[in-house]
């Protein structure tokens, strides 16, 4: 089938969650004889990897996208009066509804498969348009996002949580129209398949919105087991630094587990690798000889090589961490939260150890460095549940059905 594929971001190099996930999605379809025509927002530093997308898609455009503060602030008052969410406000750009437009009136579309919450905006067809003289629209959902939000009310100082909470239930309803739009939905676990369907329960729906579980997958042939030094006490840990989440996660480690790790092991040291760490992160780094803050890295392997085990430690996300399906490909012993391994079916202390306060993380850590056979089994597990569970050429496969039942429908 010829399918449009709608991207926030330029998803090579696969070196963050939501770009493993598309590129691979990507990759499979093309293996799969599909043909992509892949529409996608362009930032400067992605300019140089689109040969390399070239190559596994019929046909590549881009629509330039910047962001800034200032430009945010007036997003964020735009959405006060339309009522949507600000996140889908800041991506609604019109040169990316123009180009979908001329290429679903030029082109033979079967199916456009629009990757993440905001993307689908684009998808939809225009109001002037009946909805059977349009392909059909896939919503691929990374996360049920609302409930993202939602968390991040939590752990966001007070005088923020009016303002986020206000968001949290604008993601919510405008998701729930979204899933009761689109003539598919995919989550990646069972837990955001059912938040996804009470968001969708919030609307009035002429049919039982279709949302499918696919995985996040990973290819196992590529991420090969890493040779982690013997007697290594250095902890890695690893995201994207400007994804709130992500930061928050790994800033209540350095502050409030690894102090207790240090206490009982003082030779412990920390590796934070990460895109655009904030501030207090480089502070930390300069306070502490025992925590080194590497920015954005462009390959992995050297410091898991040099590390015993990774930490996720998550308190607020959705979706699946592919931080974890990474380590467990890498035969990387994990520590990480219930949070950490939703929609992951991975066994606590067979797979991976888990832990949510600050004293049973630190006491999960301090265990895995002194126990080198508990180090080996768990990597060895975790290398044999990818192999099972999430590989692309084991998951992928799904996506198939879903676009012949779809084109079957039109």
């Amino acid at each position: 089938m010829r399918v449009l594929l709608l991207t926030q971001i330029v998803p090579y190099p696969p070196d963050a969650g939501p770009k493993v996930k598309t590129w691979e999605v990507i990759r499979y379809l093309s293996a799969a004889g599909h043909e992509i025509v892949l529409a996608s927002f362009v930032r400067p530093e992605e300019e140089p990897y689109l040969d390399t997308v070239r190559q596994v898609c019929a046909q590549l455009h881009t629509v330039p996208i910047t962001r800034s503060r200032l430009a945010d602030i007036g997003y964020l008052l735009r959405s006060q009066l339309t009522g949507r969410p600000f996140l889908v406000e800041r991506d609604d750009l019109k040169a990316m509804r123009t180009l979908v437009k001329r290429i679903v009136a030029q082109e033979r579309i079967d199916i456009i498969h629009a990757d993440q919450l905001t993307m689908a905006q684009f998808a939809l067809p225009p109001t002037n348009r009946p909805a059977n003289n349009w392909p059909a629209v896939i919503l691929d959902a990374h996360n049920a996002v609302w409930t993202i939000v939602e968390r991040m009310k939590e752990m966001s100082p007070w005088f923020l949580r009016p303002l986020i909470a206000i968001e949290a239930r604008r993601v919510k309803r405008y998701e729930g129209r979204l899933i009761n739009t689109c003539d598919h939905t995919l989550a990646v676990t069972e837990i955001d398949r059912r938040a996804l369907l009470q968001a969708a329960a919030n609307g009035s729906a002429a049919r039982q919105p279709k949302i499918s579980v696919i995985p996040i997958a990973v290819d196992s042939s590529k991420l090969t087991p890493i040779q982690r030094t013997p007697g290594s006490l250095n902890i890695l840990t690893l995201g994207t630094l400007h994804y709130p989440p992500n930061a928050d996660g790994i800033r209540w480690f350095f502050n409030e587990v690894f102090p207790l790790v240090q206490q009982q092991i003082p030779a412990v040291t920390l590796t934070i690798v990460g895109k655009n760490p904030p501030q207090d992160f480089l502070q930390a780094d300069a306070q502490n000889p025992a925590i080194r803050v590497t920015g954005y890295v462009p390959e992995l392997a050297p410091y898991m090589e040099e590390a015993a085990l990774m930490v996720v430690p998550v308190r607020a996300g959705g979706g699946m961490r592919v931080r974890i399906l990474e380590a467990f490909s890498r035969a990387m012993p994990v520590v990480t939260t219930t949070i950490g391994l939703e929609g992951i079916e991975a066994q606590p202390e067979r797979d991976v150890l888990v832990e949510d306060t600050a004293p049973r993380f630190a006491g999960a850590v301090v265990r895995l460095l002194r126990d080198a056979g508990l180090q080996s089994r768990l990597a060895a597990n975790g290398r044999k549940l990818i192999e099972a569970r999430y590989d692309w050429q084991v998951v992928l496969g799904r996506i198939d059905a879903i676009y012949r039942e779809l084109a079957a429908n039109r």
